[in-house]
Order: C-alpha cells, then structure tokens, then sequence
C-alpha cells in the first residue's frame, strides 16, 4: 500500500484497497500523465530515495538487483535474475506484435557524495576486485531504474492500449562499459525474446527539468581505454647521458599524440584523445625505469575510431624511436577490452518516437547540440550486428536555474530534479514504447 494510505482491516479495507489503486492505474493513453504523478507520489519518489543512499559498484550491485526483480514481479512479469552477471530482464508478453525493449543500467561510481542531501549516500563497498571504496549515484543511474519500475506499471495498467512482448533489462556495469555486452554474451538476444527495437534515456544535470532531447544519428561516441608503458633504463638525475628517460620520452609521445588529432583528422570529424593519467618516478633525483600512460580515446564513427587507434601506435613508436629508444625497449601498447562504438539512433524509430513526443509532450521538447563526447554502452543493443533498431534519447534534471551552471555528473556534488526526471522520462519511455508497438 501507498505510503499515504490508511490501514483499515476486513472486507472494507480490501475493497478500499483495490478501489485505490485501480484510481491511480491509468485508464487510457490520455489519463498516463496523470497516472505517473500519482505514482511518483505514492511510491516512486520513495523507491528512488532508497536506490540513491545505496548505490553499488559495477557487477556488484547485488541488492538493487534483488530489489528490482522483486518490485518487477509484483507487478507480473516474468523475471530472471543473473543474466550477464547481476543483470535483470523481465518479459510481459500481451499477445501478437513487435518485440519492444526497454533499458535502465543500475551501477553507481566509486565517489563519496558531498551533495548535502537528507538521503545522501554512506555507502563503501569493495569492487569485484576487492577493492574498496565509497559509493555514489553520480550519474543518475537511480533515476533510470525508479523509471523503470514506473514504466513497467503502466505498461501492465494500459495493456489494452498495445499488443506484442516488452522486454525490461535491469543493466549492470554501464559505468565500466562493460554490461551490455556482459548480458549479450550470456544470451539475452537468444534466452529470451529478440526485440525489434530497443528504447532508453539518460537523465543530464546540465538540461532544464523535464526537457527531451531526442535526435537521428549519432547521439553518444564510441569509447576506447588504451594504456602504453614507456620503457627506459634508470640513472641518477644528474647523470641523464647515463640512462634513458621514460618521462621526456612520454612527455613528447603525449604532446605529439595531438597531432593524430590535428593533422590526421579532417576537421568537421570528431575525434579525442586524452592522456588522463602519467604516473612514473619516486624521487626526484631519479630517473625511473619506466613510465606509464593512461588514454581514452573517443569519435564519433568506425573510419575515425580506427585512425585515432592506428595514429596512437605510429605516434608512439616513432616519438620512441626519433629519441633513440631500442627496438628491445620500444613501449607496449594495451587496449582495454571495455570498450564500445558510438551509439547511434535509427532515423526510422527515432522519427517514430520524436512524433508522438511532439504530438503529446510538445512541451518537453528542444534541440541542443552536443557539446561533448560522452560515451554509453547502450550502443551494443542496438549495434548493426544485432539487427535490433533503437532510440536513446535524454531527459534534463537540472538543480540549477542555470542548467549550465549544474553540479557535473561523476563529480561528489552531483544531483538532479527526481520528480521531473522520473515523471518525464518514465512517460517518455512509455509513449515511445506504445508507439513503436503500434507500427506493426
């Protein structure tokens, strides 16, 4: 029961019961807003807080998949826990049509939250490493699977309003870009229904409450880690003709990995390369054994993807060599297996869904450019191998008046606007969903 209803006992009670909460199901597609905003406030808004003050890490987030495949069947889907790890999916099937997907990834960041907030996280857990470390939603990954569930009811309340399977996946380790294709590694195309589409959103601090935006193309970029090790041979620091230095060595390998971007790269393509991390030495007067480099790498199609990776190891080797490094002590190049292509959004269901949000969410909707290139592994479920056509679209949450000026997300101060965020994005979803089922 709601947490504003009043616990009455015997057949009144029952009755009262039942009677409630047929009134806050909705009834068509023209009671769904309504019926959302009922819902948050009865249930979701608390659902949410409890996702927020315990988050988890990657692969590990046991609870909140345990709680998600619990609040998922008590609203009668057929569920699975463990697909891909800690990966849920649940199946409503309401006979024949499409086969529809929805998607909300579950893990938080190993940050310690300093948002100041009643429900703030204190969580500290270890990695599947067994590292341990404080845990945070700073992504807003509690605000997709809150939506989830909100979707999941009214998907099951306005059944009669589309026909086909719904497919919900409860993702793990988006963070890492590492869950999606954990799951369909372990056969979540071939255990369960195969959609026709697949349908998502992320929540943004930096977009006004409750405002879509929802574009054909290419919507987020591909994503590659790549570390190098700069091998050398240690000396004393006033004796350098006596050794080889692996930080003068990075330093211009890190300098002249811009120039992949500069001078290989035509101009109007996107394309990233960040040395996030150089760790060598333990003393000043030391010049270390080696050095090493942290990359990651981003564009926005297969073609640049490629030159960027390719670019990294000619830049490499021959920065090394130009500096006298050996062929014995040439540095060794590593790709991360976590990795992912750009997500891209098919024109024919992006303009599908963008139809009936203009039609009945006009109001929520505005265009902005992309002014970064963030990375998701939604990508995989909609890559052109799988055959599956999808749309991922973003849902604003912004603190702030000035969206612009809102806390970052994966910063210790992030937070977003649960109410909007969830009621928005939740009937989103649902309308992009219904509709992609009435096309066939």
């Amino acid at each position: 029961m709601s947490k504003k209803s009043i616990l009455l006992s015997g057949a009144t009670g029952l009755l009262l019961s039942i009677s409630a909460q047929a009134h806050d199901a909705a009834e068509n597609m023209d009671d769904l807003t309504r019926a959302i905003a009922v819902d948050y406030e009865e249930r979701l808004e608390d659902l949410y807080t409890h996702f927020h003050a315990n988050p988890e890490l990657s692969f590990v987030e046991n609870k909140t998949a345990a709680r998600m495949a619990e609040e998922l069947r008590a609203l009668g889907y057929d569920v699975t826990e463990g697909v891909g790890g800690t990966g849920v999916v649940a199946v409503l099937k309401n006979g024949d049509g499409p086969t529809v997907m929805m998607r909300a990834d579950m893990d938080g960041l190993p940050v310690k939250e300093n948002t100041g907030l009643a429900h703030a996280s204190k969580a500290v857990q270890k990695d599947r490493n067994g590292n341990e470390f404080p845990v945070m939603h700073a992504c807003g990954h509690d605000v997709h699977i809150t939506s989830m569930v909100g979707s999941a009811k009214a998907m099951q309340d306005i059944k009669h309003e589309w026909s086909g399977t719904l497919v919900l996946i409860v993702q793990p380790a988006e963070e890492i870009i590492a869950g999606a294709k954990a799951m369909i590694e372990d056969g979540l195309f071939t255990r369960f229904p195969k959609p026709d589409y697949v349908i998502g959103f992320h929540v943004w601090s930096g977009l006004t409450p409750g405002k879509i935006i929802i574009e054909p193309g290419t919507v987020m970029s591909s994503s590659d880690s790549v570390y190098i090790t700069i091998k050398g041979v240690g000396a004393h620091g006033a004796s350098p003709h006596q050794g080889l230095d692996p930080i003068m060595i990075g330093s211009s390998i890190v300098m002249n990995l811009q120039t992949i971007i500069t001078r290989n790269v035509a101009p109007l393509k996107p394309g990233i390369i960040t040395v996030g991390t150089f760790h060598a030495g333990t003393k000043n007067n030391i010049i270390p054994h080696e050095a090493k480099l942290g990359l990651t790498v981003r564009s926005d199609d297969p073609e640049t993807r490629e030159k960027l990776l390719e670019g990294i190891k000619r830049v490499t080797n021959n920065t090394a060599k130009a500096l006298g490094v050996p062929e014995d002590l040439m540095p060794v190049i590593e790709h991360a297996p976590n990795r992912t292509p750009p997500t891209i959004n098919d024109p024919e269901v992006t303009a599908i869904v963008r139809g009936v949000f203009e039609e009945e969410m006009g109001d929520h909707l505005m265009r902005r450019p992309r002014d970064g290139m963030g990375a998701e592994d939604f990508a995989y479920l909609m890559a052109p191998e799988t055959g599956v056509k999808g749309v991922y679209f973003s849902v604003g949450g912004s603190i702030s008046e000035d969206p612009s000026q809102a806390p970052s997300h994966h910063s210790p101060e992030f937070n977003v606007s649960p109410k909007p965020s969830i009621s928005v994005g939740t009937e989103a979803m649902v309308r992009g969903a219904v509709a992609l089922f009435n096309q066939d």
